[in-house]
């Protein structure tokens, strides 16, 4: 692991924050009605690893593109991946932005807009090599995911 500045991890930082502001501002009819009953327990997971994935992604050089090799399709299932969440964004801004539109899955994925980045992150630690990336992906994953699957359950929306 090498200490430094990965322009990989600003992009997908950038990947990640761009359509969530955007949310704030679209966000799916009755969504405050589940949010104010998330899990405490999920959502500290969440921040935890919210700020530990963001500064692991920056903080790595190991995350830029140093070449292809095999090891790289990582990377390019990382990039696809997030290619992916963008494509979930504008489906879901160009729809009724009902709580159904939210929580959809793209290509068989499981509420994708939770799942998708979790992904990411996690192929792109498998990159890397980095092991501290794969251990806030996971305290990510269980709190992000975990929480959009209270919700969706709660809102009784089936797949």
């Amino acid at each position: 692991m090498h200490f430094g500045f990965s322009y990989v991890g600003l992009i997908f930082i950038l990947m990640l924050m761009v359509p969530n502001l955007i949310w704030t501002k679209n966000q799916p009819k009755d969504y405050e009605k589940y949010a104010k009953n998330e899990n405490k327990i999920l959502a500290v997971f969440e921040r935890i690893g919210e700020v530990l994935v963001s500064g692991l992604l920056l903080i790595f050089s190991d995350f830029n593109f140093h070449g292809f090799t095999w090891w790289s399709l990582w990377l390019l299932a990382s990039i696809i991946l997030m290619i992916l969440y963008e494509i979930y964004w504008i489906r879901y801004f160009k729809s009724e932005k009902t709580m159904k539109d939210f929580y959809s899955s793209i290509l068989g994925i499981p509420v994708a807009g939770a799942t998708l980045p979790v992904l990411a992150s996690g192929m792109l630690s498998v990159y890397g090599k980095n092991p501290f990336l794969l251990a806030a992906t996971i305290i990510l994953g269980i709190g992000h995911i975990g929480i959009h699957l209270g919700h969706k359950r709660e809102a009784q929306i089936a797949d």
